[in-house]
């Protein structure tokens, strides 16, 4: 979406955001003029060529890179004027990840892992609350089990349940079902789209996949840096058919 930032609703607000890296002839411009608003309770993809600019948007977007120049607002909070101790604090208790990669330390249980945002800010780990992200991804009966005890799906579920233990603003995925295969990554995405249905979360994937994406309300498309239009409730084959336009290969 190209237009004006909407900010009544929304969760997260681009305005005009770059990215640039390097300086001089040898600059590369990642993100170039970005608007783009997220309402909340939605369910926005993203998706675009190679090196369109999907990973640093979701990077500028989540507070883990500082755009060029613009600015991002997450639930209010203008993430360009936080220093590094603000955007760690917003990070931890607002914003939700889920990667490609579950990154889960493999010492720790499954309840040990959903826990372990909060231990690191210092909060209090109410059980009841480990117990309940546990419950919503389907996992009450292996949370005393270890990372080596749970298939690809199971980690990835949680993963997810430890980016909802603090009831995040936005939660991020980066290719959230990458390395899954397809009856498992759609089962993640069913979970994700149940989670925005019923207790209004607000997700912002990055993804390659048409089918992943045609879970989402709206896919936005990226083309070198640039927002180049959206599809709102699209099918698979027709936001294939788009990608295929930009330049993409679906998979």
């Amino acid at each position: 979406m190209g237009g004006t930032a909407r900010t009544n609703g929304d969760a997260l607000t681009l305005r005009r955001v770059s990215r640039r890296y390097g300086s001089g002839e040898s600059a590369v411009t990642a993100l170039d003029d970005v608007t783009l608003s997220v309402p909340r309770g939605g369910f926005t993809a993203v998706m675009g060529p190679s090196g369109s600019g999907k990973s640093t948007l979701l990077q500028c977007a989540a507070g883990l890179d500082r755009p060029t120049s613009g600015s991002v607002t997450v639930g209010g909070t203008e993430l360009t004027g936080l220093n590094e101790t603000g955007l760690t604090l917003l990070r931890r208790e607002r914003i939700g990840f889920v990667f490609q990669a579950f990154n889960l330390l493999p010492s720790l249980t499954a309840e040990q892992n959903v826990a372990l945002p909060l231990r690191l800010a210092g909060r209090r780990v109410p059980r009841a609350r480990v117990r309940e992200v546990l419950q919503q991804v389907g996992l009450a009966e292996r949370a005393r089990h270890r990372p080596a005890q749970l298939s690809g799906g199971q980690q990835q579920r949680v993963a997810l349940a430890r980016a909802l233990i603090t009831r995040p603003e936005v939660l991020f995925g980066d290719e959230p079902t990458g390395a899954l295969d397809s009856r498992t990554g759609r089962e993640v995405l069913a979970l994700l789209r149940g989670m925005v249905d019923r207790e209004g979360l607000t997700v912002v994937m990055v993804t390659h996949d048409p089918v992943a994406a045609s879970r989402a309300d709206r896919v936005v498309f990226l083309v070198d840096g640039r927002v180049d239009g959206e599809l709102a409730g699209a099918g698979a084959d027709d936001i294939a058919a788009r990608m295929t336009g930009l330049g993409g290969v679906p998979c």
